[in-house]
């Protein structure tokens, strides 16, 4: 307390011009509108500057949270595309019960592109829901099929793989064939052989899946066409497709869950086995 005291004794002097041009200042505000009208104006853009930073620096921390929010809305839309031919629009409200397929979103921890057997894996795994043979996209394009899980996490056999076989098809024509990727280090491209013959297509036009499979829905886009050779052999173009979806940084994906995959299953295996 000692110290206090001989503080402001010691600088007396200064404390009180601080004092007195304070109090000069405050006259002078109240005194003149034009002073009262700029402290009030500079006042209110510090406060406003210094609220504007601190609403910045809670949405940066809120920048995750609004991502998963945003990735859960965009999976529902997805829902509603390619399920529109299930949905009663009378019903809308309760639509969810008619889905064919279902999108989760989820996030890739680890990812090849230079192997021969790319695989990634994925931040979801059985708790999840997620089975085996479940399709896996970006919002530009395919990705690849879930080959194994475990309780948190599951891991997916990459489009850019060599025993990767995906069914798929010409948009402008609905011509069907497989794709396939055939050369390795080439993150960038694979290859839809099996094209007939009589096929008319053009450079540029795009590629996307065929819906003969349990997998994918019909028409998620994959990439365009940059190139293709005729087989005279089997009189087939084999076609090399650009894709759509950069394989070298993937992030975010979804999830496609085929509900009515089971029971298609189950009837190919009775049909192949001769059970009615």
């Amino acid at each position: 307390m000692q110290q206090v005291i001989l503080f402001f004794i010691r600088n007396k002097s200064l404390l009180l011009f601080f004092l007195l041009f304070a109090i000069s200042v405050y006259l002078t505000i109240q005194a003149h509108s034009f002073h009262s009208t700029k402290y009030v104006n500079s006042t209110s853009h510090l406060v406003g500057g210094m609220q504007k930073n601190i609403s910045s620096v809670g949405d940066y921390f809120h920048l995750k949270k609004d991502n998963e929010l945003l990735q859960e809305e965009n999976a529902y839309l997805r829902e509603l595309l390619h399920n529109e031919n299930r949905i009663d629009q009378d019903k809308i409200d309760s639509i969810s019960n008619d889905f064919a397929f279902q999108f989760t979103p989820a996030k890739v921890i680890s990812n090849s592109y230079t192997k021969s057997h790319n695989i990634l894996t994925i931040n979801k795994g059985a708790k999840d829901g997620v089975e085996i043979d479940m399709g896996v996209i970006t919002p530009n394009g395919i990705v690849g099929i879930v080959n194994k899980t475990s309780e948190n996490y599951a891991t997916v056999q990459s489009i850019l793989n060599t025993r990767s076989q995906i069914n798929a098809k010409l948009k402008e024509t609905d011509h069907f064939g497989l794709l396939v990727w055939e050369k390795i280090r080439d993150p960038l491209h694979v290859h839809l052989i099996d094209i007939p013959r009589h096929t008319e297509f053009s450079i540029g036009d795009t590629i996307v899946t065929g819906g003969k499979s349990t997998i994918f829905p019909e028409g998620i886009h994959i990439g365009i066409i940059d190139d293709y050779v005729l087989d005279e052999i089997n009189n087939a173009f084999t076609i090399r497709v650009k894709l759509f979806a950069d394989m070298t940084s993937l992030n975010s994906v979804y999830l496609i869950h085929n509900f009515d995959y089971q029971e298609i299953i189950n009837l190919q295996e009775a049909s192949n086995n001769g059970i009615e």
